[in-house]
């Protein structure tokens, strides 16, 4: 059983976050910034405990966090309505505080919490779906081929669960037990949305329902959630192999069932509508979901605009390089159709290819970090490390995602690559990626919330996340990655068109209402990519409304600040402080980082 909220935030001294008056919280420190600190802090505590798997990934579930280690985030209808009560007294108790009183790293640290709990707060006013609070996973649908906790869980418990001591595998026995509370609280909140006309589309559901099948198929004594425990604990007194399968046949195998068997009843009353306009009030949502996904306020016909622009521009660039490869003929995109079936750029569609994708992601990660020296004077480790993503997960996630390790070092930034097939990667394009998501990417730029303080590390934008990791692509071509390999080059520069395109399909999906057919069509053509890569990414777009809008907005605003910087400070601009301040401020909003970097330019010209 998941240990009591109360018992929890009593143990963890954050009680006062929950209940002491703002004005007598503030009155106990004269120090302004000191004040505003500390109330941050009580609420990174609370943030803990509603979500205490940040506490493992971050490497902190010890000491006084220790209990976190045996809980998971309450998925309930219940669970889902105390989080946003914290985030609402949060907004209270921050609405008490004198900005004009502060200096400009904890007006910052005031700002990004304040405006993450505002969009976290919009998103739970719509009754249906999962809001992310300090994340970027925002979806109408409580479980879809990329959302649920069947996704989440044994892959969380894999790959950072510890166990190190019979403690940490009791933590573990107590968060698979927890898992199992999981699924049932989401089906229950399916059961809610469904009454309401919230039903995913058929396409959607069809590869959950799959993905279901494949979690739930086999012996629950062979499951990964079991065995991954037994092979850490083979040297320890307690048989947790045998007490890990009884919970997963007795548990968690049920409550798949529960959650498969609700799916089927939505998929009798799907429709094909990819779009949320089909949703009830869909328009206010998407204008929700745009505005978290990209912490601006452009309009859908905005954001559909800049792809067009953005994407002709790019292809400019990209039919150079092709005619100078030889690609002469039809159009960029149907060039890099023809470019991308080579059988000279492709890996076999095999184990020896995926290995062989693995070793050459992790060697562009290395030459990488070489170079960081010439992007920063402040520098990170940069600890990183490429895994496949699990079978199960593959059909329904991304291509690949990545993210920082834990604050000691002990578990590493990863790269997680869906190598579902080998034909999605070709050569060309996997040093970009790897640049992407890790260094001077994702993994990367994580690591420098590290030395914030902790709520910073809790909280994330996805424009700022996205928009950072393209521009760290951008930094890899400055810094002469491509500089002898031009293939490398176009597969960078395809990348931007990708996420250019994004714009276009995102907002065509959801604003314009395309179909999903046709929204497969145009990117395929325009991009060059394949059907079956961009197949993946519109059902993306089709469940995580927004999202993918991120990126692009966030790397055209901090290229938009650089260039005002360079005008601002001319002979004086140093490209490593640029970055430096960019990085080292965290994760922010796009206005907040505009505030930061109006701040710098007037530190260099006074």
């Amino acid at each position: 059983m998941q240990t009591n909220r109360r018992t929890l935030l009593a143990a963890l001294g954050a009680g006062t976050a929950l209940s002491a008056m703002p004005s007598r919280l503030l009155a106990a420190e004269s120090d302004p910034n000191k004040a505003a600190e500390k109330m941050l802090s009580e609420m990174a505590d609370v943030m803990l405990i509603d979500f205490p798997e940040q506490a493992t990934g971050l490497g902190i579930d010890t000491g006084a966090r220790a209990p976190l280690k045996a809980r998971l985030t309450d998925r309930s209808a219940l669970g889902q309505q105390l989080i946003a009560d914290h985030l609402r007294h949060n907004v209270e108790r921050l609405d008490t505080i004198d900005m004009d009183a502060l200096d400009n790293a904890t007006r910052t640290d005031v700002a990004v919490a304040r405006t993450s709990f505002d969009l976290a707060l919009k998103g739970f006013s719509f009754p249906y779906g999962d809001v992310s609070v300090g994340s970027y996973r925002n979806s109408p649908y409580v479980v879809i081929q990329n959302v649920g906790a069947f996704l989440d869980v044994p892959q969380f418990l894999d790959s950072q669960h510890t166990v190190e001591d019979n403690a940490d595998a009791d933590a573990y026995l107590s968060r698979l037990e927890a898992y199992a509370d999981a699924l049932d609280g989401e089906t229950q909140r399916l059961k809610h949305d469904a009454a309401q006309g919230v039903i995913a589309p058929d396409f959607l559901l069809d590869k959950a329902l799959k993905q279901l099948a494949i979690a739930r198929s086999g012996e629950p004594a062979d499951w990964t959630i079991v065995t991954s425990l037994a092979d850490r604990t083979k040297d320890m007194k307690g048989d947790y192999r045998a007490r890990a399968a009884t919970i997963a046949r007795d548990l968690v195998a049920p409550a798949l069932d529960r959650q498969i068997a609700e799916l089927k009843s939505h998929r009798t009353r799907a429709n094909h509508n990819a779009g949320v306009w089909d949703l009830p009030d869909g328009d206010a949502y998407y204008a929700w979901a745009l505005q978290a996904g990209t912490t601006t306020t452009l309009s859908p016909d905005e954001v559909h605009q800049m792809g067009l622009d953005q994407l002709a521009d790019l292809q400019s660039q990209m039919d150079v390089i092709l005619k100078q490869e030889g690609y002469t003929r039809g159009s960029v995109g149907e060039r890099m159709t023809a470019l991308g079936k080579d059988p000279k750029y492709l890996f076999p569609d095999n184990d020896q290819g995926r290995a062989e994708i693995i070793a050459l992601l992790q060697k562009s990660i290395d030459d990488m970090r070489a170079k960081m020296p010439r992007a920063f004077h402040t520098l990170v480790p940069g600890n990183a490390e490429v895994k496949r993503m699990a079978p199960e997960v593959e059909p329904g996630a991304p291509g690949a995602y990545g993210g920082p390790g834990t604050i000691d070092g002990k578990v590493p930034g990863r790269l997680w690559i869906n190598l579902r097939t080998t034909k999605i990667w070709p050569k060309y394009s996997l040093p970009d990626l790897a640049y992407h998501e890790t260094i001077p990417g994702h993994v990367w730029q994580g690591e420098y919330t590290f030395k914030l303080p902790r709520i910073r590390s809790l909280i994330a934008f996805n424009a700022y996340s996205e928009g950072w990791a393209l521009y760290a692509e951008q930094l890899a071509d400055e810094l002469g990655a491509y500089d002898d390999n031009p293939l490398g080059r176009l597969g960078y520069l395809q990348s931007l068109a990708f996420r250019a395109c994004r714009l276009v399909v995102d907002t065509g999906l959801h604003a314009k209402r395309w179909t999903r057919q046709h929204a497969i069509d145009w990117f395929a053509t325009a991009n060059g990519s394949t059907v079956d890569e961009v197949s993946g990414e519109v059902d993306r777009y089709c469940s995580w409304p927004g999202q993918a809008c991120g990126y692009k907005v966030g790397h055209t605003t901090i290229n938009r600040l650089r260039d005002r910087t360079k005008q601002a400070l001319g002979s004086k601009f140093d490209f490593k402080g640029f970055n430096d301040v960019v990085v080292t401020g965290g994760g922010v909003p796009m206005n907040v980082l505009e505030q930061n970097i109006e701040h710098y330019i007037a530190q260099h010209t006074a």
